[in-house]
């Protein structure tokens, strides 16, 4: 049997977008001679929807869309998902399903069973549980499908609500073939790895292959890495797809002599980052309907490495760097930010701002006098600066990417409506000793970022002689605690344990909770750790517990 793998980049509401790359791929993969081809879950209307499932028309309409392409499928079956309404007057309004199609009509709907509700997932919002996942006979074969976390299995299946687990209820079906409909997002961590071993295990288990297809695509702050896969019944991955782009291929079950992998399917970390961050940057300024991007250069490490990703993911054409030097700002800095704009090949431009802060402590001098120099008159800087760059932003019809990292973020190192302005935060999950990681690896064939970028101590340079340090602990420091304290729920005395020191710890932390309220206003970022600064963390801003 050979099947055909369906690796698409969706997006969300696009209901003919969708419907056209199902249908290519469809029958580009049936001219090729696959038997089934199988598409990724909710490829119908892209994943996450979240609550446009609530407007009235956007299930109805998706299921017209369904319709034309089932009209349109042949004698070769295609399995895609969809969102079914929920036919009972009980439980939630709609099942997270998947659609076997052939000979002009849906024949089989498969439902979801275990829905996850963690992180970023809100799937117990919209969706009700199937009771078990579908089996039925095709071409003399028994085909059981499964969606997504049905393989998975973090889901509590003691509760009363999962009576059953997924795959154990399909060990006992004598099945021939195994399909998973998947689409999960990517984040450090061995999340590829994991992957790998529960399609493996699912086909051990049901003793027969497995076909994994997941999504691939940027969708808001989630990255979907694709690499789809191909396990045989002994448990061996003998097909992987391209991860972070859209990829088709036909697998022969018959045939597994050599598996077939592609280059990309496993990419080590450093090009993982790379890879998701240029995937969901592109896709996020392309899905958005922009084309350009512009970004503030300030000669500083995270500015660099997000206009490199950015002439990545766009091309050098579409990125413009703007140089916003105050009086404050070192020469070394300013030769920076010019010499990065030439090494990327971008538009580059010099807007002073000295004259503007200038103006603007006189305006206010009046309502401050007797007052000394502080923090005040810093983020005057800041919000100078992005003043002028969403004025930009608004005449060029360009973009902004606001540069912080995730360490800065945690601890509140930014300004509000000053360097956090922006439509997206390229970096804003990346902690600081992986961005000067990163900015290396983007080194490794050609000079990419100036080297003094990389060497020089980190500065916001908003004061004479600043240096990040003087606020805050060397971030290889920093970024160990806030790993254990934001993504791995570690209290401060869990911190002060592994040898941290107790200042610092209770500092950091007291730095973290005081900050969320920054956080909730800041852009969208792009997730690439297993807990960002997004919707997969609710934390309340006004709140008192001390950990």
């Amino acid at each position: 049997m050979k099947i055909g793998l369906a690796q698409i980049n969706t997006t969300v509401g696009d209901l003919p977008g969708n419907r056209k790359l199902i249908l290519d791929a469809y029958q580009s993969l049936v001219a090729e001679g696959a038997d089934l081809v199988v598409f990724p879950e909710l490829a119908v209307c892209g994943y996450p929807p979240r609550d446009l499932l609530f407007k009235r028309r956007f299930v109805p309409d998706q299921l017209e869309s369904l319709q034309d392409i089932a009209a349109q499928t042949a004698s070769v079956p295609a399995v895609l998902g969809f969102v079914q309404p929920n036919p009972s007057s009980k439980g939630r309004d709609f099942y997270n399903a998947a659609a076997f199609c052939f000979d002009g009509e849906v024949r089989q709907i498969a439902r979801k069973s275990l829905l996850p509700t963690y992180d970023v997932f809100d799937e117990d919002r919209y969706f009700e549980p199937a009771d078990l996942p579908l089996v039925f006979e095709w071409n003399g074969k028994r085909v059981g499908i499964t969606i997504c976390e049905d393989i998975w299995g973090n889901v509590d299946v003691s509760r009363e609500r999962y009576p059953h687990a997924p795959v154990e209820y399909l060990k006992e079906q004598r099945l021939d073939l195994h399909l998973n409909l998947s689409a999960s997002p990517w984040h450090c961590g061995g999340k590829g790895e994991q992957r790998e071993g529960l399609v493996s295990n699912a086909s051990l288990a049901c003793v027969c292959p497995t076909v994994y297809v997941n999504a691939v695509g940027g969708n808001d702050e989630l990255i979907f890495d694709g690499r789809s896969m191909v396990a045989n019944a002994h448990g061996e991955i003998i097909a992987g797809l391209a991860s972070f782009a859209a990829d088709q291929a036909i697998v022969d079950l018959e045939n597994e002599a050599a598996p077939r992998l592609h280059a990309t399917f496993r990419q080590d970390l450093m090009r993982n980052i790379e890879s998701a961050l240029v995937l969901g940057l592109r896709d996020y300024v392309h899905k958005s309907g922009f084309r350009k991007a512009l970004v503030g250069l300030s000669g500083g490490i995270d500015s660099a490495v997000t206009a490199a990703i950015a002439v990545e993911a766009l091309g050098k054409e579409n990125v413009i760097g703007i140089s916003l030097p105050s009086a404050i700002s070192s020469e070394h800095s300013k030769d920076d930010a010019r010499d990065l704009a030439a090494f990327l090949g971008i538009e580059f431009h010099t807007v002073p701002i000295a004259d503007i802060v200038s103006a603007s402590e006189a305006t206010l001098q009046p309502l401050t006098a007797g007052y000394g120099r502080d923090v005040t008159e810093e983020n005057i800087q800041a919000r100078a600066r992005g003043l002028l760059l969403m004025a930009l932003s608004n005449k060029l019809g360009a973009l902004l990417l606001t540069t912080g990292n995730k360490s800065e973020l945690a601890v509140g190192y930014c300004t509000l409506y000053g360097d956090m302005c922006g439509g997206l935060a390229v970096i804003s999950d990346l902690p600081k000793t992986r961005v000067f990681d990163l900015a290396r690896h983007m080194n490794r064939e050609r000079l990419t970022i100036p080297v003094n970028t990389i060497e020089k101590p980190p500065s916001a340079e908003l004061r004479p002689d600043q240096k990040d340090e003087d606020s805050l602990p060397p971030y290889d420091i920093l970024d160990g605690i806030l790993e254990g304290y934001v993504e791995q729920g570690l209290s401060s005395q869990d911190l002060i344990e592994k040898g941290y020191d107790p200042i610092v710890v209770k500092e950091m932390i007291r730095k973290v909770d005081l900050n969320e309220y920054k956080r909730k206003q800041a852009a969208p970022g792009l997730k690439l750790t297993p807990l960002a600064f997004g919707v997969g963390r609710r934390i309340p801003i006004v709140q008192r517990y001390v950990s």
